[in-house]
């Protein structure tokens, strides 16, 4: 009986699967090129005279990858539930591992990246803010204020998933914004790509963000439900 509630627990969560395939399939599409140490197959080219650039992105990418593997083990209901000593672990392996390092060196190549001015300053913001709600989620944990470190790690999981969403916006800028370069951006392919990349920057992780705050307001103990109007005499009964 208790084995078939588990399983029917499993069931319930149904996105897990899918999280979890698509996370796999992003890290096995983006990571490879970069364990390869081959400047050449970087998708993002070196700016300026920034030598330190690419070995600090091998990291990020690297670190980056160990973050969005541990997250998925992180918020998946039946580990945290049924093996909390390995949710500890994924959850060493996510901070120290993964979101800490890839964080700071996400930071500095933000900082420079070679794609304007927007989107280095979106991904300077998200760098700061991934790193803060970590940190706080951490603390939190250590203090044994297990609901506040479930919200603040719902926070650090919303900007770290953020980089896939990342894509997706990128590509259907991608597919959109072309047309107008004769117009909108004067014939310029620089300035079109730097708003492809500067607004994919800000749509990746602060709508995912918002989204994790409307969540986390709606599912908040003692929230306030809505009043309901009392039904009119001899209409509504």
């Amino acid at each position: 009986m208790v084995e078939a509630q588990v399983k029917r627990s499993w069931w319930r969560r149904h996105w897990v699967l899918p999280l979890g395939v698509l996370v796999a399939a992003f890290v096995a599409f983006s990571l490879p090129r970069y364990l390869t140490l081959d400047p050449a197959r970087t998708r993002v080219p070196q700016p300026g005279d920034h030598t330190w650039h690419y070995p600090f992105l091998v990291g990020h990418v690297v670190f980056g990858s160990i973050a969005i593997l541990a997250c998925v083990l992180q918020i998946w209901p039946w580990l945290r539930r049924e093996h909390p000593v390995w949710h500890r672990r994924a959850g060493r392996a996510y901070v120290f591992a993964g979101v800490l390092p890839a964080g700071v060196l996400g930071v500095a190549i933000g900082a420079v990246s070679p794609f304007g001015p927007v989107n280095q300053a979106g991904n300077v913001l998200m760098g700061l803010l991934w790193l803060g709600f970590t940190i706080t989620g951490l603390r939190m944990a250590r203090q044994r204020r297990y609901a506040d470190h479930r919200r603040w790690m719902l926070r650090s999981t919303a900007l770290t998933l953020s980089i896939i969403s990342n894509r997706f916006w990128a590509a259907g800028l991608g597919l959109v914004l072309p047309d107008r370069l004769d117009t909108t951006f004067g014939g310029s392919e620089v300035a079109l790509l730097q708003a492809i990349a500067g607004t994919s920057a800000w749509l990746g992780w602060v709508l995912p963000l918002l989204a994790v705050e409307w969540w986390l307001d709606r599912s908040r103990p003692g929230r306030r439900q809505p009043v309901k109007s009392p039904g009119r005499p001899g209409v509504d009964g």
